[in-house]
């Protein structure tokens, strides 16, 4: 009971973005192939199994950005690793790479959709837009993974 209970709070913590690590010092140094997305598209993975592999977004939460994994993949397939991001300038609103990472467990077939929620309050675990502006500016990326 209580290894479930810290299962789900964990789960809970990853799934907001708490968790997460900037550039230097990340806890995984290893992304694997990286597939890139971006708002508004679907994007085919293929991979091993036992391979590694990361779903990239461009992020910049110094502008709102606010990338999530809306839900954890089925873990028969692919088990989500960590959420780590990447600035690519030393000033401030230089922006970066969201790096979502995991590992292709068995052959199988699982849809992962990262979400953006734009300049949405990050207090609640599933942040909703709050003006037209937020939402014209929040979308997902899906992407389609197969693990062979």
């Amino acid at each position: 009971m209580i290894r479930r209970t810290a299962a789900t709070a964990l789960l809970a913590l990853l799934m907001m973005g708490i968790g997460t690590s900037c550039g230097a010092g990340s806890a995984v140094n290893d992304y694997g192939q990286i597939f890139k997305g971006a708002k508004g598209s679907t994007v085919n993975v293929e991979v091993g199994t036992g391979q590694r592999f990361s779903l990239a977004v461009a992020d910049n939460p110094s502008t709102g950005d606010q990338w999530r994994l809306l839900a954890v993949p089925d873990a028969k397939v692919a088990s989500f690793i960590s959420k780590e991001y990447v600035s690519e300038g030393g000033g401030p609103g230089s922006g970066g790479t969201s790096y979502f990472v995991f590992n292709g467990k068995q052959p199988g077939s699982t849809e992962i959709r990262l979400h953006n929620c734009w300049r949405c309050p990050s207090a609640t675990p599933s942040p909703t837009p709050v003006d037209a502006q937020s939402k014209a500016q929040s979308g997902e990326a899906i992407f389609s993974v197969i693990v062979k």
